[in-house]
């Protein structure tokens, strides 16, 4: 059965921005409703050191945890908002229901756009590898055990970064350095901005202009889509990119990406999981208190647990 054609198509970056700045003050509470206890939080950690919130991080961990010895997996988590919006705070809860299953989970704000492009949000997410590499085993992670994951846009940022570690000519392309310490073991997708393709396509509900704002200044109209090959996933993946968890749903506006995103997994022979839900709306999984998230929460867990646990030689 097909995906249904979007309420909404076209939508400016303005409107969406003024979209967003009305929803999340609700998202971040409505999520976030009756807290855990059952871990702990370390919040605004400054993973670059300019003291901007959009350097910060928090680390989340299952009580008890402990601070040295073979340290527990980690998952990095990208928030989503259409690269302009969003904030770590609305998933908090979202990560603190990972984290109680026995992972130590680092939420993480990033520089958006318009302001900035694709070159300071990778920059960013690259820089908040380094500092897991460098700092997560003091909360009781395993730096060589990472699985780094996003919803939407969040969700395109952690593929990308994730590629960047394995492709010399991406990395190049945004000048990053590599991340020695930090072992990208896993990925995790919801509902995510994995193959830009579908946003050239017509009656998408994103206007192109989502995609001209993310490239450098300057590019011509000419060029934009060829250019968008350095914000796609899809263009990146090979066998060396590691397994990956994909959910999605029939109605979501990037459920072809994602479905054409694990196909190209799959052609290259990586391990690739998917997860489509018949009708729940774009990022149902940031929602604890949704009625099929924990479905993806237990799968979600049990994919970590499966992936941490894989060879130390597999990269």
């Amino acid at each position: 059965m097909p995906a249904s054609p979007p309420a909404l198509s076209r939508v400016p970056v303005w409107v969406w921005r003024a979209l967003m700045a009305h929803l999340t003050p609700r998202e971040v509470r409505r999520f976030n409703a009756n807290p855990l206890t059952s871990v702990d939080y370390t919040l605004d950690l400054d993973y670059v050191g300019d003291g901007i919130r959009e350097h910060r991080l928090d680390v989340i961990v299952p009580k008890g945890a402990p601070s040295d010895g073979a340290g527990l997996p980690v998952y990095v988590y990208f928030h989503g908002g259409g690269w302009t919006s969003g904030d770590k705070s609305t998933l908090t809860k979202y990560c603190a229901s990972q984290a109680e299953s026995g992972m130590v989970v680092v939420n993480v704000n990033y520089r958006r756009a318009p302001r900035h492009r694709m070159a300071d949000m990778i920059a960013d997410a690259s820089a908040a590898l380094h500092w897991v590499g460098e700092r997560i085993a003091d909360f009781g992670g395993d730096p060589r055990s990472v699985i780094v994951g996003g919803d939407s846009a969040g969700g395109q940022l952690a593929a990308l970064v994730t590629a960047t570690t394995r492709n010399a000519e991406l990395a190049e392309h945004y000048g990053l350095e590599p991340t020695p310490t930090t072992r990208v073991r896993g990925v995790v997708q919801h509902c995510a901005a994995l193959d830009f393709s579908v946003i050239f396509e017509r009656g998408f509900i994103l206007s192109t202009q989502f995609v001209r704002m993310l490239l450098p200044a300057g590019i011509a109209s000419s060029a934009i889509r060829a250019a968008s090959r350095y914000l796609s996933p899809i263009e990146w993946v090979d066998p060396t990119f590691p397994p990956t968890l994909v959910t999605t749903s029939r109605p979501d506006p990037f459920y072809r990406a994602s479905l054409n995103f694990a196909a190209a997994l799959r052609r290259h022979r990586v391990p690739v999981e998917v997860h489509v839900d018949e009708d729940a709306q774009h990022t149902w999984q940031q929602d604890s208190h949704h009625p099929r998230s924990a479905d993806v929460y237990a799968r979600l867990q049990d994919f970590v647990g499966r992936v941490a646990l894989a060879p130390r030689s597999v990269t």
